[in-house]
This record gives C-alpha cells, sequence and structure tokens, in this order.
C-alpha cells in the first residue's frame, strides 16, 4: 500500500510541471511569430543603466526601461535613457508576460561583472502599464 502512495506521489509531481506551462515572453517584431519564449519575479529602489554599472559584482538592483531586441537564447539588449546593457532572463521569469520594445518594464535581479562589462541575472520580469 505504501508502495502504491509513494508512486502515486511520483508521478503527480513528474506531471506538474507539464500542467504548469506558461505563456508570455520577448516578442520581436523582427523575428517570426514562433520565436516567443516562455514567460517572470519586484523590489527595491530603481537605479538607472548608468549607476547599475557603477555597482559592485553580486549586487541586487531594480532598472526600469526598454527591451530592445534578443541577443542570445536568454540575452536581451536593455536600454534606459542612460545608458544599455545585456540582461539575461531566464524562460520561466517571464511568467506569461509578452513584452515587446515599446513595453517599458522593471528589471530585477543580481549584477554580474566581468572585466569592464557588467550584465544583469534577472529574477523578476514586470511590465509596466
Amino acid at each position: 500500500m505504501k508502495k502504491s502512495a509513494a508512486l502515486l506521489a511520483i508521478m503527480a509531481l513528474a506531471a506538474t510541471p507539464a500542467l504548469a506551462a506558461q505563456q508570455g515572453g520577448f516578442v520581436d517584431p523582427n523575428a517570426p511569430a514562433a520565436s516567443v519564449k516562455q514567460g517572470g519575479f519586484s523590489g527595491g529602489d530603481v537605479v538607472t543603466v548608468k549607476q547599475a554599472q557603477g555597482m559592485k559584482d553580486d549586487s541586487w538592483a531594480t532598472i526600469r526601461g526598454k527591451i530592445e531586441k534578443r541577443t542570445g537564447d536568454e540575452d536581451y539588449l536593455f536600454r534606459d535613457a542612460t545608458g544599455a546593457m545585456t540582461v539575461e532572463i531566464d524562460h520561466k521569469r517571464w511568467e506569461g508576460q509578452t513584452v515587446s520594445p515599446k513595453d517599458t518594464v522593471e528589471l530585477t535581479g543580481e549584477l554580474d561583472r566581468d572585466d569592464n562589462a557588467i550584465e544583469m541575472d534577472v529574477k523578476q520580469v514586470k511590465k509596466i502599464q
């Protein structure tokens, strides 16, 4: 009896990701419609890209601006009035939201500094209305 209950619990846990499939992601108007990826997490004071570029490695920040384009599988070019930076957004972080270059977003995540380049590992994407 215990084996049956354990097997049933394992099967239920294995099926959960399929049931939780999400929609959304970044919509590049220059890309084919089939390239939309799966859909994202808020907090802290909003800083500019220029301010974020001066912050220490592994700092947490929130930035507000626009995602201009996809530059890799999970990499995007983000821009605000002060500059641009690369942001990495895992597919699950979109949380069903669809975002285009016309939309203003607020991204929260951890800054990753390598040599002179800085990138944000995004933990939350929030579309601003």
